[in-house]
């Protein structure tokens, strides 16, 4: 190790010490010097041993290039900085906080090892990295968890603070009453560990809810899943998780809305579904709304979707008939594996119904 690195090392061995003690908690979350955004989401965890452990959990390798999205004031960049690893690049929106960051680690010579983006993290390109570690504002958890497991990117884990309820929904499993969209399609492609759970007091400003710590680690879908297909598959059947298949599938507006994308002369497909228009947005969203779809729409509402009566009767035919091959009709998508899913979406695809 030459003299620098180890100099830098020291001094930041030197401020995590220091920053143990009750006295120095509010000066390394925020000097003062701006007002932090509740609505933003702009909550900073101070607690030292929790962002020890939350770098411990990372489990950093020499050389890792890692990714950090909203740094804050950078308590949580300090402990990362302080690891082995290659370079630590941070995206943040508030150009408050990337001059705060910049400033506080440009003091301690660290300003090579350390990149800030000044950027929306849904609309950055990230550069390359093995592991992202981040505490991140509650409100862009799906869609950014989205981006990271749906995008071209290629890491070894994502190590991710987030509201503790949603949390609880992405590690649910078939049959939990949390199991949802969020859960089959980050299960598709990702394992997910609960790791820790992290009080609200812990934050200041004190946001109004607990956090917990998850490990997402990715791994390749299936080789015959299309993903695409996968994703537009579970957003029909989450759409109303509490009911059953059989009358998911049976709603006349559902089957208007398939016979027209399964009629589409050119279909949109990908060998990177997350880099598609659209495909991101909504991706891990569960509307479990299980809204009323009318199946009185009568020969009238066949002509105004641009279809006669006989083509959309052939279709629902078609519909039932792949349910009918199997036992799922009864079953509701919440109480179903990714397996019973995914077999499902294969007989509708060799039946001609396709759902991107």
């Amino acid at each position: 190790m030459n003299r620098a690195v180890s100099h830098s090392r020291a001094r930041l061995s030197a401020f995590s010490a220091s920053s143990s003690s009750s006295s120095s908690l509010a000066s390394e979350a925020w000097d003062g010097r701006f007002r932090l955004h509740k609505p933003r989401g702009q909550h900073l965890l101070t607690n030292p041993r929790v962002l020890d452990a939350i770098a411990r959990h990372a489990a950093l390798r020499p050389g890792d290039a890692v990714l950090e999205v909203g740094p804050g004031t950078g308590n949580l960049t300090a402990r990362l900085l302080a690891s082995p690893v290659d370079r630590v690049t941070a995206v943040e929106i508030d150009p408050r906080m990337v001059d705060a960051v910049t400033a506080r680690f440009g003091a301690l010579d660290l300003a090579h090892k350390l990149t800030v983006i000044q950027g929306d993290a849904m609309e950055t390109e990230f550069p390359e990295f093995d592991v992202c570690v981040a505490n991140i504002p509650y409100g862009i958890s799906s869609p950014l968890i989205a981006k990271l497991l749906f995008g071209t990117y290629h890491f070894r884990t994502a190590t991710l603070l987030l509201q503790k309820e949603f949390a609880r929904r992405l590690v649910a499993m078939p049959g939990d009453s949390e199991y949802n969209r969020l859960a089959a399609n980050v299960g598709m492609v990702a394992d997910v560990k609960l790791l820790m759970d992290v009080s609200k007091r812990d934050f200041v400003p004190m946001p109004r809810v607990d956090s917990s710590l998850v490990e997402i680690r990715p791994r390749a879908a299936p080789s015959e899943v299309d993903v695409a297909e996968w994703l537009g598959f579970t957003r029909e059947c989450f759409g109303q998780k509490n009911k059953t298949l059989g009358a998911i599938f049976k709603q006349k507006r559902k089957i208007l809305d398939l016979l027209k994308r399964s009629q589409r002369s050119e279909r949109c497909t990908s060998d990177a579904p997350g880099a598609g228009s659209g495909i991101i947005l909504g991706v891990l969203v569960d509307d479990g709304n299980d809204e009323a779809c009318s199946d009185e729409d009568g020969d009238s509402g066949d002509r105004a979707a641009g279809f006669s009566t006989e083509e959309v009767g052939a279709f629902k035919e078609r519909i039932a008939g792949a349910l009918e091959s199997t036992d799922l009709a009864g079953k509701r998508p919440s109480k179903m594996s990714n397996d019973e899913l995914l077999y499902l979406l294969r007989l509708f695809n060799e039946r001609g119904i396709w759902f991107q």
